[in-house]
Parts: structure tokens; sequence; C-alpha cells
């Protein structure tokens, strides 16, 4: 089944740029898609739209998974992502198709499981994406980000002291693989937030998409 989910136009009217959301583990779609409503003031002339993960949650209504998290470990997060990145790879490609926009011009933005599908397939097609920002998440399989890494689009990590989901030590781990690949990078450390977005890296996140929009 092919990814879809909420969509917002681009405040001008005109859509140059384009964000794709990708949401956490037991969320969907929905969760995100009002950050492309905060962002439209600094990036009128980007669409945005948030597709709910392929995978419904049992015993969670609503809630849908990128790749199932009920065995947390290194080699899980790996399998998980490979098998659900061809999904997201087509999705992005039909979305640069739907707006005729070119791989340049298209952002993704990751929450907690969403970053870590943004970090696995963004740096893994055959044309550089604008940019990836990654909010509270981690790299799955860093050792294979190496002998993989097609392209080196800018990365933006940030991540909260109090994390007790993905603790913040996995922010140091993804900047140290990244770094090993050459993939331009910069972070935001919010001190004492949990699992969560703040203030400061959510306006940090917006400016930082406009400066690879161009």
């Amino acid at each position: 089944m092919a990814l879809d989910g909420p969509r917002l136009p681009a405040q001008s009217g005109t859509t140059k740029s384009l964000v794709i959301f990708l949401h956490g583990y037991g969320a969907n779609g929905d969760d995100l898609i009002a950050i492309g409503n905060e962002w439209a003031s600094v990036l009128p002339d980007t669409a945005f739209v948030s597709p709910h993960a392929q995978d419904e949650m049992p015993l969670h209504p609503g809630g849908r998974e990128w790749f199932d998290l009920s065995v947390r470990s290194d080699e899980n997060r790996w399998q998980g992502v490979n098998t659900a990145g061809p999904g997201l790879d087509a999705f992005i490609t039909s979305e640069m198709e739907r707006h005729g926009l070119p791989a340049s011009k298209v952002g993704l933005v990751g929450f907690s499981q969403g970053t870590m599908m943004s970090l696995h397939v963004g740096l893994r097609r055959a044309e550089s994406l604008a940019g990836i920002v990654g909010y509270s998440g981690t790299i799955a399989g860093g050792e294979h980000l190496k002998a993989e890494i097609k392209t080196k689009p800018p990365v933006f990590l940030a991540h909260g002291t109090a994390d007790q989901v993905i603790p913040v030590d996995a922010l140091v781990h993804t900047v140290e693989v990244l770094a090993e690949s050459g993939v331009p990078r910069s972070w935001h450390v919010a001190h004492g937030m949990a699992h969560g977005i703040d203030r400061t890296g959510l306006a940090k996140g917006a400016q930082f998409l406009k400066q690879c929009f161009g």
C-alpha cells in the first residue's frame, strides 16, 4: 500500500520546496503536520506532507509504526529501516513528481523512529536531498553507513538531555557516524527536555531548512 497522509499547501500559493514529516512510533501523520503551520512564515513557498507509516499497531487504535519495536535492539532497528526503507524511498520520488520538484528542494524531518527512517533513506538516495532534520532520534546500523552512503545532504539534529526513550548519547553517536562519512552536521541540545521537541529546536529546524532550500 502506498504511503499517504495529511498535507498543507505552500502559504504563498507557489510550491518551490517540500518538507516530508516522518512521525514516531505509535503516532501517525497527524502528529507532526501542524509544525508546517508554524514554519509557514519562515518557509512560505514550502508545501508539507506527513505520511502515515505503513503498519498499523495492534492494540493501539490509530497508532502506526515504520517497523516493529517490541524488541528493542540495534539489530532490530537495522532490519526495520531496511524493511520499511523502500516504501519511504518510493514515496519521496512520487512526491517529487507530484510537485515537479528536484531532490535539492525536498527536506526530510523525522521524530524518534521517523529520524531513523529519515537518516537511513535520505543518505542512500542517488540524488541529494536538500537536508535532513532529526528530532529525538538516532541512526540505525551506523556501522553500515560508510559502505552504503550515496549522497551527503546536511543534517540537523536536536535532542533533550532528559530523554529516557532514546538517551541523548544517541545524538553523540549519530554525529560521530555522520562525521566518519563526511556528512555536514549541526545539532541542538535541549537541557532538561524529555522525549520531544522544544521551541528552540523547532525554530532552528525551520531556519536550517530555509538555508538548505536556498
